[in-house]
């Protein structure tokens, strides 16, 4: 027996996550997000968490199951100042976030391994974003097919008008859940290491950055079908 789609394909089940208006209100960090070690690296202009989660693929998302914390790495979406996360119906992590507990997501991009003068100086160049609160499972159909829109353009564009869309009964296996962008710390590092100064006047160690940087490489079809273009444009886009 045939699957009915709950949506035709090209439908994209909600607006064009592209077309939602920007914050322009700046983070307004609360006691837990309030970035303590290495503050100056800190911002709380949004548009810099908006560019740290729209470069990054995968998140860490921590609850508490059980009484034990948990931490899993997984795909995410942005729209606008809306998070969408998404699993399995059957994972406890996710029926643990749906519950009503505190959550916590990170992502992190690292730029490069930054080489100091003395061992305790080294660091690493990074970009990260760290986002607190509650957790909302989303319920309604068009809410819920737009946020696995988002989910989907932000891993692999063009594939939600590309792909078949979720059957029902696909949708009834995954949780989508909506994760507000209001508390949030950023948090980055670029630039030399910080040497003492006796260090750079004996200048006996090689110091700087060993730069670090991920790119497409080349696909590798599971079919003979003609490579769509949006997979010949990601490939050939650089540089994530």
């Amino acid at each position: 027996m045939t699957e009915t789609c709950l949506t035709p394909p090209g439908d994209t089940g909600g607006p064009d996550p592209s077309t939602s208006p920007p914050s322009p209100s700046p983070l307004s960090p609360t006691p837990r997000s309030t970035v303590k070690r290495g503050a100056h690296r800190s911002s709380t202009d949004r548009a810099t968490l908006y560019a740290v989660l729209d470069a990054g693929l995968i998140c860490h998302l921590s609850t508490v199951v059980d009484g034990s914390p948990i931490v899993l790495p997984t795909g995410y979406g942005r729209d606008g100042d809306t998070l969408y996360l998404h699993g399995s119906t059957g994972a406890r992590s996710l029926r643990a976030a749906m519950s009503g507990v505190e959550v916590c997501v990170a992502v992190t991009l690292l730029d490069g391994v930054v080489y100091a003068r003395s061992v305790f100086h080294h660091s690493m160049n990074y970009r990260s974003a760290v986002i607190h609160g509650t957790a909302v499972q989303v319920t309604d159909a068009e809410t819920k097919l737009h946020g696995l829109r988002v989910l989907t353009e932000h891993m692999a564009p063009g594939s939600w008008d590309h792909a078949r869309p979720p059957t029902q009964k696909e949708l009834a296996a995954t949780a989508v859940l909506t994760l507000d962008l209001t508390e949030a710390a950023v948090k980055t590092r670029t630039g030399a290491p910080g040497d003492d100064e006796e260090d750079v006047t004996a200048n006996i160690a090689w110091a700087g950055v060993l730069p670090l940087r991920q790119t497409w490489g080349t696909p590798e079809p599971d079919s003979d079908l003609p490579q769509p273009a949006h997979i010949t444009a990601r490939a050939a886009s650089g540089p994530l």
